[in-house]
C-alpha cells in the first residue's frame, strides 16, 4: 500500500527557485511511480503463480496461506514504522536501500529451493515494501510544489497504484505460462534496477528531519501482536480451534496489541497516534477497510485455485479472467467517489456496498466442477466488484478525512496498515476454515479423485461463506457508526493516495 510519510507539509514558496531538481519533476515522478508499481503489482502477481509454485515445491495446501501472508504481514505491520525510517536516514537513502532490498529479497524468493525459503523471500520482500511505499508518497509530496501540478502527478500515480493490481493478474500469467512462476518474482529485479538508476541520477539529497525518534517499545508490540494473531489463525488449520498453541497464540496477540495502544498514549513519539483513530467516522472506516481486506485477499487465493486446479485454466486465463473485475472495480470507485459520496456520504453507501459484496459471495458459494465462467464465475465476480468499489473509496477517503496536517502520513499509513493486516488475517483466517470443512468431507470416505476434487470444492465454498460474513458484519458496524450527511471536503488538503 501506498503512504505518506510524516513528513509531508505545505511546501515553501520558493522551492521552484531554490530546488535545482525541479526541472526534473516529471522524470522523478516517473522513478517513482515504477518503484510504485514494483510494490503494487508484487500483491497479485504472486497468486497466479502460486498453484504452480506448490506443485514445484510441494508444499502443502495448509502452508500455501503463508506466501500471501508473509508480504502482507510484514509488510502491513511495518509500514508506519517505514515513514519514520525515511525521516530519519533521509529519503533518497531510504527509496535506494528499498529498492536494493526489495530486489535482493525478490531474487531469493524466485530461486527458492523449498518452502521455507520461498516464505523468507517473501516476508523480506514485506519488510522493503514499507520502506519503499511511504518513502515514495513522501518524495511526491516534496517534489511538486503548486497545487495543480501536485494534483497532476497524485493523478498520475494514483492511477499507476490502481491499474498496477490488474497488471500484475495479466503479467503473473504471461511469466508463468511463458517462462516459469519463478519470474514472476525475477521481474522485479528490472523495475528495480531501472528505478535505482534513475533514483541516483534525479533525486536530491535529503537530509534527515530533525527531532524524528523511533517508537521503538511500540514497533515490537504491535508487530509481535499482529504476527501472533496471524500464526494463531493459521495454525488452526493444522492444530485445530481447540489447540492450545492456537489459542495461545491469539491471545498473545490481543494482549501485546493492547499494550501497544497503551504505550502510544504514554510515549512522546507515539508509532500511531491514536487520536487518528478515535474519530467516529475514522473509525469506521477504518474498520471497513480491515474488514473489506479479509474478506477480499482470501477469496482472491481461493477463486485462483478453484479456476486453475477444478476449472484446469492456465496461469495466462486465470489473470484475463480477473481483469474484468478490475475494471469494473475502477469505473464504480471512480463514480463512488465523485458522485454519491459528495451526495449522500459514506453512511448509506457503504453499507450498500458490503451487502453486494456478500451476495456476489454467497454467489460464487454455488460454483462447482461443471460450472463455466460466462454463466457461474463472472456475474458474481461483477456483483462483488461492484460493492467494492462502492466500499473501499468511500472508506479510504472517510478514513483520512479531517485529519490535522502533521497526522496525515501517519494517518494514510495506517489506512494501508489496515488493510494489509486485514488481509492477512483474513487470509489465514479462511485458510484455517477451508481446510477444517475440506477435511471434514473427506473424514470416512475413500480418498478418489472424485472425492478430493469435491472437498476443495467445500473449502471453496466456506471461505466465499465467512467472506460473506465478514462483510454483513461489516455493514452493520459501519451502518452504526458513520455519521449521516456528506463529508465536508477542505479545498487546501494535500491529495492522499492509497492502493
Amino acid at each position: 500500500m501506498s503512504t505518506l510519510s510524516t513528513d509531508a507539509g505545505p511546501p515553501k514558496a520558493d522551492h521552484r527557485a531554490t530546488n535545482p531538481h525541479h526541472g526534473r519533476r516529471w522524470l522523478i515522478l516517473a522513478v517513482i511511480a515504477v518503484a510504485q508499481l514494483m510494490v503494487v503489482l508484487d500483491a497479485t502477481i504472486v497468486n497466479i503463480a502460486l498453484p504452480s509454485a506448490q506443485q514445484d515445491l510441494g508444499f502443502s495446501n495448509e502452508n500455501r496461506q503463508w506466501i500471501v501472508t508473509a508480504y502482507s504481514l510484514a509488510f502491513g505491520s511495518l509500514l508506519l514504522l517505514g515513514g519514520r525510517i525515511a525521516d530519519l536516514i533521509g529519503r533518497k537513502m531510504t527509496l535506494l536501500i528499498g529498492l536494493v532490498g526489495f530486489a535482493g529479497a525478490s531474487a531469493l524468493a524466485g530461486a527458492a529451493t523449498g518452502f521455507g525459503v520461498l516464505v523468507t523471500g517473501r516476508a523480506l520482500q514485506g519488510v522493503f515494501g514499507a520502506l519503499l511505499a511511504p518513502t515514495a508518497l513522501a518524495l511526491l509530496t516534496t517534489t511538486f510544489t503548486t497545487a495543480k501540478e501536485r494534483a497532476k502527478a497524485f493523478g498520475i500515480f494514483g492511477a499507476v497504484a490502481g491499474a498496477g493490481g490488474g497488471f500484475g493478474l495479466l503479467l503473473g500469467g504471461v511469466l508463468t505460462d511463458g517462462l516459469s512462476w519463478r519470474w514472476c518474482l525475477y521481474v522485479n529485479l528490472l523495475f528495480a534496477a531501472v528505478a535505482f538508476v534513475g533514483a541516483l541520477v534525479l533525486l536530491p539529497r535529503h537530509r534527515r528531519e530533525q527531532g524524528v525518534k523511533i517508537d521503538v517499545p511500540g514497533t515490537i508490540t504491535v508487530t509481535a501482536g499482529l504476527f501472533a494473531l496471524v500464526y494463531g489463525c493459521a495454525n488452526a488449520e493444522t492444530d485445530g480451534w481447540g489447540a492450545t498453541g492456537t489459542w495461545g497464540f491469539l491471545v498473545a496477540g490481543a494482549v501485546l496489541i493492547a499494550v501497544f495502544c497503551w504505550l502510544q498514549t504514554r510515549v512522546a513519539h507515539p508509532l500511531l497516534p491514536l487520536r487518528v483513530l478515535l474519530d467516529r467516522d475514522r473509525g469506521a472506516a477504518s474498520i471497513g477497510i480491515f474488514i473489506s481486506a479479509a474478506g477480499m485477499f482470501g477469496v482472491n487465493l481461493f477463486l485462483t485455485y478453484y479456476l486453475q486446479q477444478t476449472l484446469h485454466y492456465s496461469p495466462l486465463e486465470t489473470g484475463l479472467a480477473y481483469l474484468p473485475m478490475v475494471g469494473v472495480l475502477m469505473v464504480v470507485s471512480t463514480v463512488a467517489t465523485s458522485v454519491l459520496n459528495a451526495r449522500f456520504g459514506p453512511k448509506p453507501i457503504v453499507p450498500v456496498g458490503m451487502v453486494l459484496a456478500a451476495a456476489g459471495l454467497l454467489w460464487l458459494t454455488g460454483l462447482d466442477a461443471g460450472s463455466s465462467y460466462a454463466a457461474h464465475v463472472l456475474p458474481p465476480l461483477l456483483l462483488f466488484a461492484v460493492g467494492l468499489g462502492l466500499v473501499l473509496p468511500l472508506c479510504m477517503s472517510a478514513a483520512t478525512s479531517g485529519i490535522d496536517p502533521a497526522d496525515a502520513g501517519v494517518g494514510s499509513a495506517s489506512v494501508n496498515t489496515m488493510q494489509q493486516v486485514g488481509g492477512s488475517i483474513g487470509t489465514a483466517l479462511l485458510s484455517s476454515l477451508a481446510a477444517s470443512a475440506a477435511s471434514d468431507y473427506v473424514a470416512g470416505k475413500k480418498p478418489t479423485a472424485e472425492v478430493i476434487g469435491q472437498s476443495a470444492l467445500e473449502s471453496y465454498s466456506t471461505a466465499y461463506s465467512w467472506s460473506a460474513v465478514f462483510f454483513v458484519v461489516g455493514a452493520v458496524i459501519c451502518g452504526l457508526l458513520f455519521r449521516r450527511g456528506a463529508p465536508k471536503v477542505d479545498p487546501d488538503a494535500a491529495p492522499v493516495v492509497h492502493m
